[in-house]
């Protein structure tokens, strides 16, 4: 529904944004970024491992031949429909936005996707739903609890299950995350439910990221500044990455055209990026300053092999 280069309307709410499939794309490479140290050799970019997004990657889509012709799904199926200007289109089923009117529509019937590998599957590995703590409130006019209460972190600190363990700080990592981004839409997350509470969180649902590259949402950094903590591999990972040599948004667009419907991001968003990043170290900085180091910096290193530590 959007060209790369076009913006999120000034006059949309976040919950009334597009989902976007390159922002998905994007997500993913992101992650691996953020999560990973990212070295440079023989001039590739190695991102070692990812953990948090499950793979994916764009292509076109026969509409007619890999969707319409294969779905069992009769509900599915009714919403084809031949546009006047003789394309494929379809609007599937949702609470929002799925009508004639906002139908998704190919050339005549190609049309540009994203998939994600949902690894393990749901019956072998089911997950469980959380409630972000910082979610929006969906409302055209009313505010979040955190949005009011500068002091809500303390209250989140003393509440399962962030109380204890390392979710608080999955929600450091979640928050930076999406600030580079852009993400608003960050209402819930998911883990394994066969780990408990000493788990990880999942990333899934990144759609409405890198919607405004002439914008910085501040508001989504407020869990970060509110609480003051972060990890200690995550903030030499944003350092390493604010360095000329691992800049961001360079190794970003080099990792983004591996993809087959390359380029997945416009420009300024690989720019929005870098200078988000030293908005994040900015706030990080003031923390520390403080409340100091050892208070913000959660040094997650098992010192004796070197190696980050990760309950899972």
């Amino acid at each position: 529904r959007q060209t790369r280069e076009q913006e999120t309307p000034p006059d949309f709410f976040y919950f009334s944004d597009y989902e976007r499939h390159n922002a998905e794309i994007a997500a993913f490479h992101l992650d691996r970024q953020v999560e990973q140290i990212c070295t440079k050799r023989k001039g590739e970019v190695l991102i070692l491992d990812f953990r948090r997004v499950p793979p994916v990657a764009g292509r076109l889509v026969n509409m007619t031949r890999e969707i319409r012709d294969v779905t069992r799904d009769k509900k599915l199926w009714r919403t084809f429909f031949i546009s006047p200007a003789n394309n494929i289109c379809f609007y599937g089923e949702c609470s929002y936005y799925c009508s004639t009117e906002h139908a998704l529509c190919g050339k005549p019937d190609q049309i540009e996707g994203s998939l994600a590998a949902f690894l393990p599957d749901l019956s072998l590995a089911k997950r469980k739903t959380w409630r972000n703590p910082w979610r929006r409130s969906y409302h055209k006019r009313k505010k979040a609890e955190w949005e009011v209460d500068p002091d809500y972190c303390e209250e989140v600190k003393q509440t399962p299950p962030y109380d204890s363990g390392t979710r608080i700080l999955d929600i450091m990592d979640m928050t930076v995350f999406d600030f580079l981004m852009g993400n608003m839409d960050r209402h819930h997350y998911e883990t394994f439910e066969k780990f408990g509470n000493e788990t990880f969180i999942i990333h899934l649902d990144n759609g409405r990221g890198f919607g405004k590259y002439s914008h910085d949402e501040l508001s989504i950094l407020v869990p970060l500044n509110q609480c003051c903590r972060i990890r200690k591999s995550t903030y030499l990972r944003l350092q390493l990455l604010a360095k000329e040599e691992y800049k961001l948004s360079l190794l970003m667009k080099e990792s983004l055209l591996k993809d087959k419907i390359a380029p997945i991001l416009y420009q300024p968003h690989l720019e929005a990026m870098d200078r988000r990043l030293r908005i994040v170290l900015k706030a990080i900085s003031d923390c520390i300053e403080k409340d100091g180091y050892d208070n913000v910096v959660e040094n997650d290193f098992n010192t004796d092999v070197n190696t980050v530590t990760t309950e899972r």
